[in-house]
Parts: C-alpha cells; structure tokens; sequence
C-alpha cells in the first residue's frame, strides 16, 4: 500500500485466527454503538466489500496501529468534530491479537486512518457466519479447488481458516482488507479509509481526567445491563450512588416512577482514588453522578455480546462526583 507520496509507504499485514476474528467482533459490535449510528449502517457491501456510495469513512473512530497495540478510538456523537470528546477507547495487544503481523511507514511504524466501524462489523461477522456454515455443512472440495497445503492427514478436509488483514488500495481508494481463506469458501471485502498524520493521534485519546472518587469492580455474575435496560425506557437520565464501602445504586426519579436498585459487596479499588479514598471506614468516599440513561446502556451493550467469563478478566466503574463516570473493561482473549 502507497500513500501520496512515493516515498511515504505503508504497509500492513496480519493473520487471525477465528478465535481472535471473534474476539474483534464482539469488540466492536460493542463500542460501534457508542459512536452513534453510520450512514453506512444500512448499506449493502459488494463482493468486494465496497459500497457502491462509499468514498470515505465519515463519523469519528480511528484505528490507530504500530508494533505493540492495536487501538480504536470512538467519539460520542460519531462525528469528526471535537464538541463530545472521546467517549470509548480500546487498546489490543498486537502479540494476542495476531498471530503474525507487520506494520512499515515512514512515520515510525505507525499507521493511524479513519474507518466505519459498521462495516468493519459486518464483514467480520460475515466471515464467522461463513465458518459456522462451512463446519455445520462441510462437503469435500474438488480435488483441483485446493492446494496441498490446504489439506491435512484426515483425508483432504481443509485446514483451519486463516484470516488475512491488510492495507491495500482497490479501485485507487485505500482500504483495509480482510480476505478469509480456508474450507470451501473463500471470501473478500475491503473498507474504505482515511489515511490521517500519525501527530493526529493526539486528538483521539483518552482525555486527562482527575482521580476519582468512587472506585467500584462491576460484579460479573450480577450485570448491570438488564437493569440499566428498563429503566432506560422510564428515565432519560440515571442517577448513580456509588461508595467505598462496596456499595452502588441506581435510581430513576420521573414523575411516574422512583426505582432504585442496589449492589452490595462489590469490591472497591483504592489505587489510584483521592486521599479521601483510604482503608479507614470512618472515611470511605461516596458520590454521585447523573448519566444519560441511553449512553450509559450502550456502554454496557459488552455485557450482552461478550461472554464475561471467557473474555473479561474485570471491569471497574470510575465515579467522579458531579462530573464523569468512566468504565474500564479489561479483555482476556488467551
């Protein structure tokens, strides 16, 4: 892949697994809906996987790439504008997941673009659904449709399914290319992108925040989601009460209803909390902050697509009085 310049190239080319693919997908069918919905979302892709109306990615998530992380960054109105700053950020160790990969520019290695996270979604979820078909229905290939290398010691069937991810340009626009090989289908799309400078980077990440004053680990048995569900349709907004002493609330006040639901025993994280935040009960910190009902929902939506026992290792909910609540969501693949 070639930017403008002769001079400037970019290349990038990773292999996944499928348990990796699975892992990406559930990722960002999760945080694409915090950006907000795209002009794409509806869209049907070509069998090359570009829209026919495609001409660049609009919106606000940036894939940001170099030889150690693998970043997504999500703006809260999913448009390139700075007025909501950035509301989801995801960091992958590029050792988990890939299984091999190569990244060259001349900015140090470093590879940041726009891209619509929507259809990135349907093209990963059209390579799983393919696998699921091609293992559900598997019929032995003509003898001449695969090479050597594609067929094992059980007599012929194909090998795993290989994931190929890449930077190309396809019809002399850039696009991030996914091409699955493997059984009897093999299957190609490419999504448009936009190259950006890797010194606009620093728009995209996680905004400098104070300490915080309530510190709380989610419990994983005990979603938040199903409840944050039904209130959502009762109240615009959400008023939560977290304290160091383990304890969260959520409580809706509309003037048709006051719900208030509890959560006991959580466990609270004092690193890196205010001073107030200490081991002695006398002083254990407690605040408030009022959420947007429907934001705060699709934050939570990992709950329902991720399976918590297999990929999330903890989650923490960051509480600063009056002013912000941030989660943290930390991913465990192997």
């Amino acid at each position: 892949f070639f930017s403008k310049s002769s001079a400037d190239i970019m290349r990038f080319k990773a292999k996944l697994a499928s348990d990796q693919i699975n892992v990406l997908s559930s990722l960002i069918g999760s945080i694409a809906r915090i950006g907000g919905s795209s002009q794409n979302m509806d869209s049907g892709l070509n069998s090359s996987g570009l829209n026919s109306s495609a001409i660049a990615p609009s919106g606000g998530s940036v894939m940001y790439l170099d030889q150690t992380y693998f970043r997504i960054s999500i703006r809260g109105s999913g448009q390139s504008d700075d007025s909501n700053g950035i509301s989801c950020f995801a960091e992958l160790d590029t050792s988990i997941l890939f299984l091999d990969h190569r990244i060259e520019s001349a900015a140090n290695n470093e590879i940041v673009f726009e891209i619509d996270l929507v259809l990135l979604r349907m093209a990963l979820q059209s390579i799983l659904s393919s696998q699921k078909e091609s293992i559900s229905g598997y019929k032995r290939p003509l003898q001449n449709s695969l090479t050597e290398n594609n067929e094992d010691d059980d007599g012929g069937r194909p090998s795993a399914t290989a994931i190929i991810m890449k930077l190309a340009k396809r019809s002399g626009m850039p696009c991030l290319c996914l091409d699955s090989y493997g059984g009897s289908v093999e299957i190609h799309h490419a999504l448009p992108i936009r190259i950006m400078r890797t010194n606009e980077m620093h728009h995209y990440l996680p905004p400098k925040t104070e300490l915080p004053d309530v510190q709380l680990e989610l419990p994983s048995q005990r979603p938040l989601r199903a409840v944050v569900e039904r209130m959502r349709h009762i109240s615009p907004y959400i008023y939560i009460d977290g304290s160091m002493k383990g304890e969260l609330s959520l409580r809706i006040d509309s003037d048709g209803a006051s719900i208030r639901t509890f959560f006991s025993k959580l466990i609270p994280r004092f690193e890196e909390c205010k001073e107030s935040s200490t081991n002695d009960d006398s002083r254990l910190a407690s605040c408030t902050v009022k959420v947007d009902s429907k934001k705060f929902h699709a934050s939570l939506h990992w709950q329902s697509v991720i399976s918590m026992n297999r990929f999330v290792s903890s989650s923490i909910l960051c509480m600063v009085e009056n002013e912000m609540l941030v989660l943290h969501v930390f991913l465990n693949p192997t």
